[in-house]
């Protein structure tokens, strides 16, 4: 679908101006009224490789705020990728609606012709909202999928590599801010206990950390502190917690000018995307404050690893010695940040872009 005459003037220009901040190649809206189906894919840049990103499926308030989350979340996979070390792009793609009442086969195979035209350009894999059937589903319209269940030679569920990921990056946030990498008696709260959530939980159990829940699931609470001796944290408390590291799991923007002034932690250390409302006040905030930040984009890099691999033929033990590269890189990126008295999140993405521009340049003499 393009946009229309329809859409007013100044609407138009509203929406090329959003594309041009984050500097996207190419942004796809997509419907089909026999499956009510609205969806947006955003490719960013594929400097590296065809852009990988998951399909988000969301009951946004309007369309305007699920073209700018597809624009946020689509430009994060590219210095995901970038910083991971990965020949891949960045792209992300929403399907606009609850999916508890929307999501049907019909309605996830045609949004997978739309992946189909795209030759390539975008693969796709599941994100909130979307499971490892419903790229099945997609997977029966074109072969630009990962995902898929073990059963069918994918590699399942990402969150466990996720997981993985974020801990080790919390392991090496603490090394720099501790002196020890070791999370024995550390006070953690992980907010947002779903799939990678919990499995962080687990993870950190392990190490003897004291550990605090907080989530919109009253049934996931009582299940995970029962299971981990963890303590329940009301939501609109999570930012006024006495804890060492805060994790967020949830969705984005958690750290703002309204939170950032009330946590008590040292370390930010979670599989959240987006993280920051506002990258550069909400960085800058942060170093401010002496709480370092381990960026978003990098340690919660296991999932697209995993998927990665998938792409090239699954192998968990590569996911997960590949996801191993994610404490390395988040002590470089401390370092640099401390060194160029920068924020972490400046820090990484100059790194990021150092890898594409000169990628970028070795392409370019082709």
């Amino acid at each position: 679908m393009s946009i229309t005459t329809e859409m007013s003037k100044d609407t138009k220009f509203e929406i090329f101006n959003q594309i041009s901040t984050y500097d996207h190649e190419q942004v796809l809206f997509c419907q089909d009224q026999a499956t009510n189906l609205k969806a947006i894919i955003a490719i960013h840049n594929t400097t590296l490789g065809p852009g990988l990103g998951g399909t988000r499926m969301y009951n946004y308030k309007n369309d305007s705020d699920a073209l700018t989350d597809v624009l946020r979340l689509s430009r994060g996979m590219t210095y995901k990728a970038a910083i991971t070390g990965l020949n891949l792009g960045g792209a992300k793609a929403v399907i606009m609606g609850d999916p508890s009442a929307l999501k049907s086969e019909a309605l996830m195979r045609k949004f997978g012709r739309f992946i189909k035209n795209l030759n390539g350009k975008y693969i796709t894999a599941e994100d909130v909202g979307t499971t490892t059937k419903d790229m099945e589903y997609i997977s029966m319209e074109t072969k630009y999928v990962v995902g898929l269940p073990e059963v069918r030679g994918g590699g399942g569920d990402p969150s466990p590599v996720t997981a993985y990921g974020v801990y080790l990056g919390m392991k090496a946030s603490a090394k720099k801010a501790y002196g020890s990498e070791s999370l024995e008696g550390k006070k953690i709260l992980v907010e947002g206990i779903g799939k990678v959530g919990s499995h962080l939980v687990e993870l950190i159990h392990k190490e003897g950390a004291k550990i605090f829940i907080a989530d919109i699931s009253e049934s996931s609470l009582h299940t995970i502190s029962k299971k981990y001796d963890a303590t329940i944290v009301d939501l609109n408390n999570v930012p006024d917690a006495d804890i060492d590291i805060y994790a967020p799991c949830a969705l984005g923007a958690s750290l703002n000018d309204n939170t950032i002034p009330r946590l008590k932690c040292n370390i930010v250390a979670g599989a959240a995307n987006n993280q920051l409302a506002n990258e550069e006040r909400d960085g800058n905030a942060l170093r401010d404050r002496g709480i370092l930040y381990a960026p978003d984009y990098l340690i919660n890099a296991g999932g697209l690893v995993n998927v990665y691999t998938e792409y090239n033929g699954y192998n968990k033990e590569l996911a997960l010695s590949t996801a191993e590269n994610i404490y390395d890189t988040t002590i470089r990126i401390i370092e640099k940040a401390q060194k160029d008295s920068i924020s972490t999140y400046l820090a990484a993405n100059i790194i990021a872009e150092e890898r594409i521009n000169q990628i970028g340049k070795v392409k370019s003499t082709y």
